[in-house]
This record gives structure tokens, C-alpha cells and sequence, in this order.
């Protein structure tokens, strides 16, 4: 499995927050699955100065990185029109059991 780290951050329009919030359940049902399936590691919401969310930030584990852009292409946020710019790269994750 690799491990990535996604940053991604929501679009800035006026209805940004509305579609975020419109989305949430369907997000978080999905990062479930992902959790249930050891595929999520950790991750939130990332956080303007007065405490608005303006994006996201997960780790991810994924056979490929091909397997990482096909749920990409299905998550709610993508989909949803929440993120607007999403970076990714391949990281190695600390393990402190190790």
C-alpha cells in the first residue's frame, strides 16, 4: 500500500460553504467506508482564521495511485463542486508502533 496526503481546498464563491455542508453526510459516509477498509489514516477540516472550514486534509493509503483517483472521482466533495484545488503527493507516514 501507498501512502498519500491530500490537501485540498473549497471553492470561494458565495455558495462555497452551502455545498460543503450539503455534501458533509455523503463525505464522511464515504471516508468511513475508507476507515473500514484501512484505506483512511487521518484527516479534517482545515480552518480559516475565524474557524470556517475552507478545505480539507487526509492521509490515505491506497494499492496505487490509480485506485486513489478513482475514489477521487467519486467523492462527494469532487463531485459536489466543494474542492476546488486538490494537491496530492505520495508520503511515508511515521509509525510510532514501529
Amino acid at each position: 500500500m501507498r501512502q498519500y496526503a491530500l490537501v485540498a481546498y473549497d471553492y470561494t464563491d458565495d455558495d462555497a460553504l452551502g455545498r460543503r455542508l450539503a455534501h458533509r453526510d455523503a463525505h464522511l459516509e464515504g471516508i468511513r467506508v475508507l476507515a473500514s477498509e484501512g484505506e483512511f489514516v487521518s484527516g479534517g477540516a482545515i480552518l480559516d482564521d475565524e474557524g470556517r472550514m475552507i478545505g480539507s486534509s487526509v492521509h490515505l493509503c491506497f494499492e496505487d495511485r490509480s485506485a486513489l483517483d478513482a475514489w477521487l472521482a467519486a467523492e462527494p466533495y469532487m463531485t459536489g463542486h466543494v474542492w476546488e484545488h486538490v494537491e496530492i503527493r505520495e508520503v511515508k507516514l511515521f509509525d510510532p508502533t514501529a
